[in-house]
């Protein structure tokens, strides 16, 4: 009875998938800590790492990211046999970043986390002998009770002053950058949108928010991140154009017939993998996505990005009489999906009828519901007048902003034929904005005056009017 079980029995490819699930999900590794002993890896290096792992989360309440493992298991493998554990370690962790999700971490942690529950239960059994031995009968209900909740509930809360190193202990923001700059740096969005945030683009009606959602899935597919775009109207070989010409830097009218370049660029690209999949307008719910997202799991594809494009011609899992309620539902399970599963997710949504016609598209311009602004993490909005359409000028305003700063807004220009997105100026506040308008407006008054002035019609001035000469035949 005292013989410890293993994971032996599981092979090296299941303990090595269970250790990848503790670093990966946190909820999992929270229900773990009560039942996970690393004696039941087999393997030493996963014992090593998972000791430290779970060490580190019960003494400071909270798990340390992959980057500050590292740092402690070089801080206490330095020479000896040691170095030939931190080599294992050092190789399996670059194997699991080359491959994040293999697609059967579901199956693994099931199985990973009854097996623990059944030794958790297994110990506590023996435990209620010895106990009913020394005819300590109530303790023995509780020690039973102990070890059939263990595992269940992930966490009871953050318990303010016993677990404060948790709140000082600074976490890397795992995030999927946009490609501008000046949004990505920390105080705005601090590296990009999140895991688990939902992100939107609000505009009115062709001014460019699918050009800006390829625009952020083209630059996350250049940092290696792999993406998967769902589109509701285009095609899904219209939106494979679109990202070639961004990528390979050609006209999207021009792709097609530059097919040899655009093949020779990505030969020696470094990018992530791409899926695009179409479904018709108003016939897609949140569980076609996730019964989509789990075939690809199968063919061990896990995406880094979703981009959803757009979330307002979705449709919702129940029925209202209302569409705002519908599409504040769609909202809602959208981000279920991101928060649940670690998804960084990029959406649009259309402006009413007076964002058209506005210098800056607030959250007040979201069309139908104002309860979409409520559920998104972060709110970015487009405006474009029809007469700035030639020229590609436009606004970019940050309307929400859970990770950081919000209410700035800066001028951008759209190229269209590329999808590609660019700041061009320096940030300014809603507030500065509405006072530079008030003063253009004034100056264009000061002109118009200035104007009539100097007209001598417009004051009223008797202007003799030329009498007709001799020789012009005027009777």
């Amino acid at each position: 009875m005292n013989e410890i079980t293993t994971f032996s029995q599981y092979g090296k490819y299941f303990q090595e998938r269970v250790m990848q699930a503790f670093l990966v999900d946190q909820q999992f590794a929270e229900k773990m800590l009560e039942v996970f002993d690393s004696s039941y890896f087999e393997l030493k290096y996963l014992s090593f790492l998972s000791d430290r792992f779970f060490g580190h989360a019960k003494k400071y309440r909270v798990f340390p990211t992959l980057q500050l493992l590292v740092t402690i298991i070089r801080d206490e493998l330095q020479q000896g046999t040691d170095v030939i554990i931190r080599d294992q370690i050092v190789n399996y962790l670059q194997r699991i970043r080359m491959n994040p999700d293999p697609g059967d971490l579901p199956y693994v942690k099931d199985k990973a986390l009854d097996f623990c529950r059944k030794q958790a239960l297994k110990a506590a059994l023996e435990e209620a002998v010895d106990l009913m031995t020394g005819e300590r009968y109530d303790q023995v209900v509780n020690v039973v009770k102990k070890a059939v909740t263990v595992g269940t509930t992930p966490s009871v809360g953050h318990d303010f002053f016993n677990d404060y190193e948790a709140r000082f202990t600074k976490l890397q923001r795992d995030s999927v950058a946009t490609g501008l700059d000046e949004l990505d740096r920390s105080e705005i969005l601090n590296g990009g949108l999140g895991k688990g945030e939902l992100g939107v683009i609000c505009a009115a009606t062709g001014v460019g928010k699918s050009h800006m959602l390829t625009f952020l899935g083209a630059n996350a597919l250049k940092a290696g991140v792999n993406i998967l775009h769902y589109t509701l109207e285009l095609s899904e070989t219209a939106v494979g154009v679109r990202y070639d010409s961004y990528l390979c830097d050609i006209d999207s009218n021009h792709v097609i017939e530059s097919k040899n370049k655009v093949m020779d660029h990505y030969k020696n690209s470094k990018y992530g993998r791409l899926f695009i999949k179409q479904f018709p307008m108003n016939t897609a719910t949140i569980n076609t996505l996730r019964s989509h997202i789990e075939r690809l799991a199968l063919q061990g594809f896990r995406p880094g990005l979703i981009i959803i494009d757009y979330a307002d011609v979705m449709r919702s899992t129940r029925q209202f009489d209302s569409l705002r309620h519908e599409l504040k539902l769609v909202y809602e399970e959208i981000r279920t999906l991101a928060v649940e599963d670690g998804y960084a997710i990029w959406t649009a949504s259309q402006s009413n009828r007076d964002g058209s016609n506005s210098d800056i598209v607030d959250l007040t311009n979201m069309s139908e519901a104002y309860g979409k602004a409520m559920v998104s993490d972060v709110v970015l909005t487009l405006s474009r007048k029809a007469h700035e359409k030639a020229t590609g000028v436009g606004r970019l305003f940050i309307a929400k902003n859970r990770a950081g700063r919000d209410g700035i807004l800066y001028p951008i220009h759209i190229n269209t034929a590329r999808s590609a997105i660019e700041i061009i100026g320096g940030a300014s506040s809603l507030g500065e904005e509405k006072i530079d308008d008030e003063k253009r407006m004034k100056q264009a008054i000061r002109e118009k005056l200035a104007e009539v002035k100097k007209d001598p019609i417009l004051q009223g001035e008797n202007i003799e009017t030329p009498k007709p000469s001799e020789d012009s035949g005027v009777s």
